[in-house]
């Protein structure tokens, strides 16, 4: 189910997300004897599913990788790379795994509902979600090229939770740069009166305030925009993750048409 992507991918295009999943999700991974991630649309080369699998046995050492992709060709072309606990099954948003009936912990989809409609997104988010085991995560997002932006939504079976904006601080600007990479369920909703465009004024707005901190490195500047825009906006994370370059916010502040 689902279309064929453009396919373009890149070495460590993924990072960021991998490593915020390792961190925010790890718990609930260890708790499964033999969890499952599933890598949705990875791409005319399999690079991300192998980094998936490196990174995800940090925190769970008995994780298994499945790599999914619609095009029978990056299939093909992806198993000379299957090792013990990384596979590669052709399919789309059904999620065909062996034994059909078992439920992923993670489902990762990124740079993969840029391609269609706004319209679609929800259908999309609620069959994947559907897929997910009981305490399961769905990461749906976009970046650039070569990692250094991203943004992403991370579900649960009952909905949205989060959006995570993470970036490499010295390629920004201001934090709205990272508004042409915002999901497709947002990134046409980044006009006034919307919550997402709201939050990035504020984000600069405070990115500004903190400039007197650049001199002591873009990182501490951001610690402290974020700090100061926890103040209005329901930021979900620590200081932890802010030295990281990430900043997670409840979903439903920055939900279309929230108000």
């Amino acid at each position: 189910m689902g279309t064929v992507t453009r396919g373009t991918t890149n070495p460590n295009r993924l990072r960021r997300m991998d490593r915020w999943i390792a961190a925010a999700h790890g718990a609930a991974l260890r708790r499964a004897d033999a969890p499952v991630a599933v890598d949705l649309g990875y791409g005319a080369a399999p690079w991300t599913a192998v980094e998936l699998l490196l990174r995800l046995r940090t925190a769970a050492p008995h994780a298994r990788v499945v790599g999914v992709e619609i095009d029978p060709e990056r299939v093909a072309a992806a198993r000379p790379y299957e090792r013990e606990g990384l596979t590669f099954r052709h399919g789309g948003f059904e999620v065909p795994l062996t034994p059909p009936t078992e439920r992923p912990a993670l489902i990762r989809a990124a740079n993969v509902l840029r391609q269609y409609d706004e319209d679609a997104v929800a259908a999309v988010w609620e069959r994947l979600c559907a897929r997910l085991a009981p305490d399961g995560l769905l990461v749906e997002g976009t970046c650039d090229e070569i990692g250094r932006r991203h943004v992403w939504v991370a579900l649960g079976p009952e909905g949205p939770r989060t959006v995570t904006f993470a970036a490499r601080l010295g390629s920004l600007e201001r934090p709205s740069d990272l508004a042409e990479r915002l999901p497709k369920a947002l990134i046409h909703r980044n006009v006034p009166g919307e919550p997402v465009h709201a939050f990035l004024r504020d984000f600069d707005r405070a990115w500004a305030a903190a400039a007197p901190y650049a001199s002591y490195g873009a990182r501490q500047r951001w610690i402290r925009a974020v700090r100061d825009l926890a103040a209005d906006w329901p930021v979900a994370d620590r200081s932890s993750r802010w030295r990281q370059g990430e900043v997670t916010v409840r979903w439903e502040a920055l939900a279309p048409g929230a108000g």
